[in-house]
């Protein structure tokens, strides 16, 4: 599959001034898996992944823990996920994924993104079936068969995996993340996960060039300033890429 999906996924960490979006991307996400799988992580393996990453992204504890103890107490936001899929600049496929409280507002903030920036946002699924919903592991390790070898006796679906200059990137569908990511963590004492997240990875990808470069970086500035988008996902491939 390629290291290029690092490129596919938009950083909200690009300046300092974007913390705050990234302290409430997770402060949502954490909420929701808590809300919905429960707060010990120990039990509940996809937030357990999510507090890690978090950590890594130097999110605050005071944030993880209120989110946690927002969970823990019934109250809170009710958020919900949504997703929106089109056509960016340059004929592009994108996938926006949202936490809401309020559906109607956001599916209005991310058409006008699409209308701002002459592009089309569609219907569900069209563009989804484009991309693989993807879990995706890396970390620093030389013995690929060993790694191979652990996965498969806890009956993970492997759908691929490389080893580059020492690290080993495995990929396996969505749904397999929590076994996938327990059986890594069981196998390999003290394993320091560089990637640990769900993604969609395109299939194909298209090229954007010319006028189409300014407008694309326009787009994705736009769906990134919104307080309801969590990530958002493409296939465009630019020319410094």
């Amino acid at each position: 599959m390629g290291r290029a999906y690092q490129n596919r996924k938009e950083s909200m960490a690009k300046t300092a001034a974007a913390k705050t979006k990234v302290y409430s991307k997770y402060g949502r996400e954490i909420y929701m898996s808590a809300k919905s799988g429960g707060t010990d992580p120990d039990g509940n393996l996809s937030l357990r992944g999510l507090i890690d990453r978090a950590k890594k992204d130097q999110v605050p504890s005071h944030v993880i823990e209120k989110a946690i103890d927002k969970a823990r107490g019934g109250a809170g936001e009710d958020y919900s996920p949504a997703r929106y899929e089109g056509y960016g600049p340059g004929n592009c496929m994108v996938i926006v994924d949202c936490l809401t409280d309020n559906p109607n507002r956001t599916f209005g903030d991310v058409r006008l993104a699409f209308t701002k920036t002459k592009s089309k946002i569609g219907t569900p699924g069209t563009v989804a079936h484009m991309f693989d919903h993807s879990a995706i592991f890396a970390f620093k390790s030389d013995d690929e068969e060993a790694v191979l070898e652990a996965l498969m006796e806890a009956d993970v679906d492997v759908t691929d995996i490389e080893n580059e200059d020492g690290l080993i990137t495995v990929f396996t569908p969505n749904t397999e993340y929590a076994k996938a990511r327990q059986a890594l963590v069981d196998a390999i004492e003290g394993i320091d996960f560089e990637v640990d997240e769900i993604q969609f990875l395109p299939k194909t990808t298209t090229v954007v060039e010319g006028d189409d470069i300014p407008m694309f970086e326009k787009f994705l500035d736009m769906l990134n300033e919104l307080d309801d988008v969590q990530n958002v996902f493409h296939n465009a491939e630019l020319p410094d890429q």
